[in-house]
């Protein structure tokens, strides 16, 4: 697949795939668009503490996390069609609910639930895998998410100025541009299911074929080694919930808290069963040859998206907050300046796709971008020095003087960036590859850990200064590189031509 297909709407996969990014772009518009109004919040609503902002960016990727994965087994089960539109329908009451949320409770609560709109990556991978074949999906998934992606980015450019600009002012404009995004998300959720089909036109070709789950049910796996690893890689899902519940108990009572821990602990509990009861049987009677896959896959992608698309939400929420701190300019400026690292995703996600097609080995291509990542986490955090610690709080300020300083660190942040969108598209050039049937839910696992590392690195953030959160990220990048280096496999069909 070129650039040029992506003008040739006449046919219908290509129509598929932009009537897909648009849905997800949607979905991130809407996701992330407290960050960008995050200050002036601060400053109109008269209760709402910096403390209370740092729990709302934690729930908004907290419940993303098993969203994914319920998300994933849908989608396989029902098609991406009807969950895609039902996703989009919903979470704009939410989003209402958040615009026009008066006390801390509201504003927790649809917060809270608003986060499951993260689970909409995960369908649109199902829709465009079933579309694009094997040799092209890495661009073409590249593509859908790069473009999807940039909805964080317009958040950032475009709700301050519309907040101040079509609704007069800050005070009561950052609620209405919010109920703006709740209706095109309404608007859209109902368009997309009259716009596209799960599959193509019966008869135009026998290798486009649904392949619907029997039912909704965990993974399979291929031996009993696998079935353990599952079990493993399963508990830092619960785990990162209960981490969230923990970051909270000062706002929550801690009898609420202990109802909580003991809920995802039988959670878990059921979840380890019914995994072992849908496998064991399976591995009893012998896995077929062409259902064997590699649980080391699942892992190693499990811990890239970890790095990546994890670091990637947590610097999205905090960053136009950082530019607006540290080098002391307005919310509107600081809100354009932080969108260039979302920005990027217009070209770099692709461009990460692509390389995974065109450099013939996806391993590879991987393993060059999460040291790409490393290094420019590393970078961004010379960006500031700690300055004097004011009221107990840490602060940072500009490494240098001077608006050339500025600009180059607009310019690390872009180069960042580069690596981290890229490395998201070479995850999923290779996730469809891992296998096929299961799709949804291998996106599903992998994208849930997206948001692990979402939660961790906010959760972090919440305690540290923000030099120190770019020293994690740099750090859980590397982490991720050495795992692929021995874990990660090249799959036989990664570059078949159907």
């Amino acid at each position: 697949m070129k650039v040029s297909d992506l003008f040739k709407i006449d046919r219908e996969e290509i129509r598929i795939v932009h009537f897909t990014w648009i849905a997800f772009f949607i979905s991130f518009y809407v996701w992330f668009n407290m960050a960008p109004l995050a200050t002036t919040m601060l400053k109109n609503v008269g209760w709402l503490t910096a403390e209370h902002l740092k729990i709302f960016a934690i729930c908004n990727v907290a419940l993303t996390i098993p969203g994914r994965v319920i998300i994933g087994a849908l989608v396989d089960r029902f098609g991406p069609r009807l969950i895609f539109s039902l996703l989009l329908i919903t979470m704009s009451i939410p989003t209402f609910v958040f615009a026009f949320g008066n006390t801390f409770i509201q504003l927790f609560i649809s917060r809270l639930v608003l986060s499951v709109i993260g689970t909409s990556f995960v369908i649109g991978i199902r829709m465009v895998a079933q579309w694009v074949p094997p040799k092209h999906v890495g661009f073409a998934q590249g593509f859908y998410a790069g473009w999807g992606n940039f909805g964080s980015a317009f958040a950032a450019m475009t709700l301050p100025w519309v907040a101040l600009t079509l609704f007069g002012s800050f005070e009561n404009g950052w609620r209405y541009a919010m109920a703006l995004n709740g209706l095109v998300c309404l608007i859209y959720g109902i368009m997309y299911y009259f716009l596209v089909r799960d599959i193509p036109k019966e008869g135009i070709s026998k290798l486009f074929h649904f392949r619907k789950a029997e039912k909704v049910q965990p993974m399979t796996v291929s031996s009993y080694g696998d079935l353990l690893q599952y079990l493993i890689w399963s508990a830092p899902l619960v785990g990162a919930l209960g981490l969230l519940v923990w970051r909270l108990e000062k706002s929550i009572s801690i009898q609420y808290a202990y109802v909580v821990y003991g809920g995802l602990a039988v959670f878990y509990i059921v979840h380890c069963l019914k995994v072992l009861h849908v496998n064991l049987p399976i591995l009893k009677r012998g896995v077929p040859e062409k259902d064997k896959y590699a649980w080391g896959n699942v892992a190693a992608l499990n811990t890239t998206y970890f790095a990546n698309f994890g670091a990637e939400l947590a610097v999205v929420s905090m960053l136009p907050m950082f530019f607006e701190r540290v080098f002391t300019v307005s919310p509107t400026a600081a809100g354009f300046i932080a969108s260039s690292f979302a920005f990027v995703n217009l070209f770099a996600r692709p461009l990460g796709g692509w390389l995974s097609d065109y450099m013939g080995h996806r391993k590879r291509t991987m393993l060059v971008y999460m040291f790409g990542i490393t290094c420019g986490f590393l970078a961004m955090s010379f960006i500031g020095k700690w300055g004097p610690i004011i009221n107990g709080v840490q602060t940072v300020i500009p490494q240098f003087s001077g608006n050339w300083w500025l600009i180059i660190a607009v310019a690390m942040t872009i180069l960042c960036s580069v690596f981290v969108q890229g490395a998201e598209g070479a995850t999923f050039a290779i996730i469809p590859m891992v296998n096929r049937k299961m799709t949804g839910q291998v996106a599903g696992m992998a994208g849930a850990y997206g948001n692990v590392g979402a939660v961790c690195y906010l959760v972090l953030y919440s305690l540290v200064d923000d030099k120190t959160l770019f020293h994690y990220v740099a750090a859980g990048a590397f982490f991720s590189f050495i795992y692929c280096c021995l874990f990660l496999k090249e799959h036989k069909d990664a570059f078949a031509e159907e």
